[in-house]
C-alpha cells in the first residue's frame, strides 16, 4: 500500500499530466494542501519533495511552489561543448573567467603541480530565465586565449593547438547536484543531474583542459556511438 506522501504525489502528479494544474500555476499554499489532504505539513512537503525531484514542480522562495513548464531536453554527443544538439533555438549563455592556483582535485585532473597557475571560465546557458547547464571550463593559463572566449572558441583553439590534440577523455555519471550547483541551476538537490567530466590531452600527454560539466537530469541525454566495421570494409586493405 503507497504511503501518503506517495499517494499525495500521485495525486498531483496526476492534475498536472490531465492538465488540472497548468504549467505556470501556483499550487495552493503548504498549509492550504496539507488541510486539504488531511496530513501533517512536514508529510505534505516530502510529497511535495517528490514532485520537485522529477522535475515536476519548483518551488520559488517566498513564492511558492509552481508548475513547471516542461524544459527542453537536450543530447550530449561527445567531445566538446557545442557538440549538444537542440531542436529549437541556441541557448543563451553567460561567463565570466577568473585566474586562479590549482589545488586538488584539479591538480589532479589536470596532472599539474600545486600552484599552477589556470584560468577557470564559469559558463552557465539559459532557457528563457530559467538556468539550463552549468560548466566549470579550466585551461593552464599559459594556453589560454585572449579575451573570454565561449567554450565553443574554446573547443575551436583546441584543435589548433601545436602540438595538437590527441584525446579526450570524459568520465560521466548521474549523482545527485552540491547546493551550489543547485543554487546556481536553480534546481531541488532531490533532483539528480548529469555530470561530465572532460579532459583533453595532446600529443606529447599534456592535459589542455578540464571541463566540469553539469546538466539536471529533467532536461539532459547522454548519447554514446560505437561504430563497427561492416564485412565489406573489414575486407578492405
Amino acid at each position: 500500500m503507497p504511503s501518503r506522501r506517495q499517494s499525495i504525489a500521485d495525486d498531483l502528479r496526476r492534475q498536472i499530466a490531465t492538465g488540472r494544474l497548468k504549467a505556470g500555476e501556483r499550487l495552493p499554499s503548504e498549509a492550504q494542501l496539507a488541510a486539504d489532504y488531511k496530513v501533517s505539513t512536514p508529510t505534505l512537503r516530502n510529497a511535495l519533495a517528490l514532485l520537485q525531484g522529477e522535475g515536476l514542480v519548483e518551488k520559488v522562495h517566498g513564492s511558492g511552489n509552481f508548475v513547471r513548464h516542461p524544459r527542453r531536453r537536450t543530447t550530449y554527443t561527445g567531445g566538446r561543448p557545442s557538440a549538444w544538439t537542440t531542436p529549437s533555438a541556441p541557448l543563451k549563455s553567460t561567463a565570466h573567467a577568473r585566474h586562479l592556483r590549482a589545488r586538488d582535485p584539479l591538480t589532479t585532473i589536470l596532472n599539474v603541480a600545486p600552484g599552477t597557475s589556470l584560468t577557470e571560465i564559469v559558463c552557465i546557458t539559459h532557457e528563457d530565465r530559467s538556468p539550463h547547464s552549468l560548466s566549470r571550463i579550466y585551461i593552464p593559463r599559459d594556453l589560454m586565449p585572449i579575451g573570454l572566449p565561449t567554450p565553443a572558441e574554446i573547443a575551436g583553439h583546441l584543435t589548433e593547438l601545436r602540438p595538437p590534440l590527441a584525446e579526450v577523455r570524459e568520465t560521466a555519471c548521474s549523482r545527485l547536484p552540491t547546493q551550489e550547483e543547485a543554487t546556481a541551476l536553480r534546481i531541488s538537490t532531490s533532483l539528480a543531474v548529469l555530470s561530465i567530466t572532460r579532459v583533453a590531452i595532446d600529443t606529447t600527454g599534456r592535459v589542455v583542459e578540464a571541463a566540469l560539466l553539469v546538466y539536471p537530469g529533467d532536461r539532459a541525454d547522454a548519447l554514446f556511438i560505437t561504430s563497427h566495421p561492416t564485412e565489406e570494409r573489414a575486407s578492405k586493405p
